[in-house]
């Protein structure tokens, strides 16, 4: 059983961990359906940033309408429309070895698809969660619950990897956005038509 984070708890990846390459980041979440009738999208998506805190390119953007990052360190297994089930909902694929040199902070994002049109947000979804796992071994290593904290919210980070004196480590984060997934766009430097 991996470690459970509160927000704003940060945990060592690779510390105890050295050989570590290879880890799937699950999202999950499910809806409450009743609140608006409509069907929910909810999208997950990695912004691959460097000491800015931005984008150096728009490929450094994975989501389902670029899933495969050009250096092949992050791989976004594709959409997931309904968010049925048990389990991760999306799940992104992450070789550390691979990261490009540049890219100091990995932040893992999700978005509600339509959702002005749809009125639809977070307080509409429960048991939110972000969890990372072992590729190899299948273990699980840590697991962030993101609890209720949203009501208007549109689009939300769940957490972030960065590097940190040569150690991948996670940041628990659970913040939230309004404007959905052009509000996280702008704020990590995505042009957006």
């Amino acid at each position: 059983m991996g470690v459970s984070l509160s927000k704003g708890q940060k945990v060592s990846l690779t510390k105890d961990n050295p050989g570590l390459k290879k880890v799937v980041v699950g999202l999950g979440w499910d809806v409450n359906a009743f609140d608006t009738g409509g069907a929910f999208d909810l999208d997950a998506a990695a912004f691959l940033l460097t000491d800015s805190g931005k984008v150096s390119k728009p490929e450094d953007f994975v989501f389902f309408g670029n899933l495969k990052h050009p250096s092949g360190s992050v791989e976004h297994l594709g959409d997931n429309l309904t968010g049925a089930g048990d389990g991760d909902d999306e799940q992104i694929k992450i070789n550390l070895a691979a990261i490009p040199e540049n890219i100091s902070k990995i932040a893992f994002t999700v978005t509600i698809y339509d959702a002005e049109s749809r009125r639809q947000n977070f307080g509409q979804v429960s048991n939110a969660f972000i969890r990372i796992y072992n590729e190899e071994s299948g273990e699980e290593m840590l697991r962030y619950d993101l609890g209720e904290d949203f009501s208007i919210e549109t689009a939300a980070v769940f957490g972030e990897l960065y590097k940190n004196n040569g150690e991948w480590k996670f940041n628990a984060i659970g913040s939230g956005y309004q404007g959905g997934l052009a509000a996280l766009c702008a704020s990590f430097g995505v042009e957006t038509e």
